[in-house]
């Protein structure tokens, strides 16, 4: 049965679908549709670094879940390793999954190996994602977090010397601090996991590619088996008359 993937880049920046869509096209299931879409172009955030940045970006998150959802698809992924709206996400999704990289990056990983090493841009970035960690429960796997002190669009400017710093960090993970999986923390890391693995010995997760495979995995969980997102109690979904009420999820339209 096809699937129909949905993957929002939260920011307002178009420069880097066609590289997602490209790594993704190799990846997917052969009967799996993949489309890429961001907020849109100059109207905010480029990046995430910060929360409030973050903040911002998550009422038009909203609205492009919203959408794919009546639209039909089957998954939709929130691509931010901070998992922005996750949980506001699931609850107003009815039909499709909802996943986002770090959920789906730990789930594989804690399958994969005992310890897991996260690799990302900037200290900044580390007491969220480590609070992440914990909410999901993988803090017991956690062996460590690696800065590179490179911000979220420098990660695609010089590739080999993002592959040389990513190269050490995770060496150091490995060795120093006994990890046997390593994770790419940032969705623009994207394009560096396979030289690296085949590098190091040990799993090295691209975060974008996690997430897809995991949305088509939990896409075929509801296809094949029912089994979708609980709505009996945290994900349950606002009343119909209220959204409609309060006028919420319309699209904006674009400047």
């Amino acid at each position: 049965m096809s699937k129909r993937v949905l993957y929002i880049d939260p920011v307002y920046n178009d420069d880097y679908l066609g590289m997602f869509q490209e790594h993704f096209d190799r990846i997917k299931e052969a009967d799996t549709l993949v489309d890429v879409v961001s907020l849109g172009a100059g109207q905010g955030p480029e990046h995430l670094e910060y929360n409030c940045y973050e903040v911002m970006v998550v009422p038009d998150i909203l609205r492009a879940v919203k959408q794919a959802d009546a639209a039909g698809y089957d998954a939709a992924i929130i691509g931010c390793f901070y998992d922005p709206a996750l949980r506001a996400c699931r609850e107003i999704s009815k039909n499709m999954a909802v996943t986002a990289p770090a959920e789906a990056s730990l789930h594989i990983a804690a399958t994969l190996g005992e310890s897991i090493s996260i690799i990302v841009g900037r200290q900044k970035w580390i007491p969220e994602m480590k609070e992440n960690v914990h909410k999901y429960g993988f803090g017991d796997k956690l062996a460590s977090f690696k800065p590179l002190e490179l911000g979220v669009l420098d990660f695609q400017r010089d590739h080999a010397e993002t592959l040389k710093r990513i190269r050490t960090a995770a060496a150091e993970a490995i060795e120093r601090d006994g990890a046997d999986v390593i994770i790419l923390g940032c969705t623009a890391e994207l394009g560096f996991f396979e030289q690296l693995q085949q590098e190091l010995g040990v799993p090295v997760l691209d975060v974008s590619l996690a997430s897809l495979k995991y949305a088509e995995f939990l896409a075929g969980l509801k296809q094949k088996l029912s089994w979708g997102h609980s709505k009996r109690v945290g994900y349950q979904s606002p009343p119909d008359e209220e959204v409609e009420a309060f006028g919420l999820f319309k699209m904006k339209e674009r400047r």
